[in-house]
């Protein structure tokens, strides 16, 4: 695994956690530095849509905790970790 597909991994995992805990906010201060990476990273790489997502992404990051943004969230990781994984698989 390569370093965007950790970030992309890692974040997934923290955006999980915040069902359980939605306000908090070191986790959401963290998530918010993975997809600045990320942006940074897929850049590098080429790659348009990804920094888009992240933008998104982080919007969501910053509003009032909801059950909705963590849904926001959650899905914009599993898009991420999936273009991550097409991207390493050569199908993009």
């Amino acid at each position: 695994m390569d370093a965007l597909g950790k970030l992309c991994t890692d974040g997934k995992q923290l955006a999980d956690y915040l069902w359980q805990v939605p306000d908090d906010a070191a986790v959401r201060q963290q998530i918010l530095g993975i997809l600045e990476q990320i942006a940074v990273e897929s850049a590098k790489q080429g790659r348009r849509e990804m920094p888009r997502i992240c933008e998104d992404l982080k919007t969501a990051a910053k509003s009032t905790p909801s059950p909705q943004q963590v849904d926001l969230l959650v899905n914009g990781f599993d898009r991420l970790v999936g273009l991550w994984q097409a991207a390493k698989s050569g199908l993009l």
